[in-house]
């Protein structure tokens, strides 16, 4: 099968119409196009859909991506190197984005996408979707590099991971206090952590790397 690879990072929106940034592409990834005609097209290691503006960073290529299969042991020996990205990430100046699944500028499910994917691991896009993908677990099960999710409505739709302490690293908008990556807690009194703590839905362990190619093949 032909598909795409990207030659540089490129912004994937959520119409036709490129008003509203719906994800990132990185350089090195891989896409297949669904409708030529308004370029709806589909990235294949998260199976995401969406809209480009056109093919200027795109080479067309031979099908080439491989889903590596890992362990859920080598999965732990992994999530240090996540921890490290979100950590590094917050250390730069940086504004929450939305859609944004690179560096500086994240989204609260795209910073922790693009920290998985940096140890080799690969999640769902979307927070609901990593809620849906990983393992329930008990609060008092929490390790370093488990996720937190926070939400409402019929599902997740922020996420943080997990520091230990009862500390977790996310990126969240001004609107609930802070404008990019920052630490809060399940415990304290502040204003930003009160306010996720009131939308506490539940935590999740990452125990597999996303397998996106059933649903796109």
């Amino acid at each position: 099968m032909i598909c795409y690879q990207s030659f540089a990072d490129i912004n994937i929106y959520d119409s036709p119409n490129f008003t509203s940034l719906a994800t990132q592409m990185a350089k090195g990834r891989y896409l297949r196009i669904l409708q030529p005609e308004i370029l709806q097209v589909q990235l294949l290691e998260d199976g995401y859909v969406g809209f480009i503006r056109n093919l200027f960073n795109l080479e067309r290529v031979e099908y080439s991506y491989q889903y590596e299969h890992i362990s859920e042991p080598e999965i732990r020996t992994r999530i240090p190197k996540a921890i490290a990205y979100v950590q590094t990430a917050m250390d730069r100046e940086n504004e929450y984005l939305w859609g944004g699944t690179l560096p500086p500028n994240f989204d609260c499910s795209g910073l922790i996408q693009a920290a998985l994917y940096s140890a080799g691991i690969w999640l769902p896009r979307d927070a609901y979707q990593q809620q849906e993908f990983t393992t329930p677990i008990l609060r008092e099960e929490l390790q370093g590099g488990d996720l937190i999710f926070f939400g409402l409505g019929s599902k997740a739709n922020h996420v943080g991971m997990y520091l230990e302490g009862d500390r977790y690293i996310h990126s969240s908008g001004k609107e609930k206090g802070r404008n990019g990556i920052g630490i809060n807690s399940l415990t304290d009194k502040d204003k930003i952590s009160m306010h996720y703590i009131s939308e506490l839905r539940g935590f999740g362990k990452v125990v597999k790397s996303y397998n996106s190619l059933q649903s796109v093949f």
